[in-house]
């Protein structure tokens, strides 16, 4: 099991913000923040936070290279839509919108969003 993961972001501000609005989606909340990183997770309900810090941090810095591809786990199809509809509204890249991936299994439904940096985020549930 993962504790903790994180990315380096070019604009923390402009990233802090992105990932507050498409993650907030999922029930996640920032936990701390601070000039140069902040972290989120889910800190009540299902899929809480181990860590009172959060489990996803982003710092300021160079981006990184190759860029990693994160998922997130969501509770619900309309969760999916939702993450996906709010990264949009913001300014993320549609890399892939709301809907069955077969090829993985037959009740993947995903949703694939490029941050600020270009990372690919994905928001997936594995039910009905």
């Amino acid at each position: 099991m993962i504790d903790h993961s994180g990315l380096s972001v070019s604009n923390l501000g402009k990233s802090k913000e992105f990932y507050t609005e498409v993650l907030g989606t999922l029930g996640y909340v920032i936990c701390m923040s601070s000039s140069d990183a902040v972290s989120f997770g889910i800190q009540e309900g299902p899929g809480k936070s181990t860590d009172p810090a959060g489990d996803f941090w982003l710092s300021e810095d160079t981006p990184m290279v190759p860029r990693p591809h994160f998922a997130f786990s969501a509770a619900s199809r309309a969760d999916v839509d939702s993450f996906f509809a709010a990264g949009v509204a913001i300014g993320g890249i549609d890399n892939g919108a709301p809907g069955l991936r077969p090829q993985y299994h037959p009740h993947y439904y995903a949703a694939f969003l490029l941050d600020p940096d270009g990372y690919n985020i994905e928001a997936v549930c594995h039910t009905r």
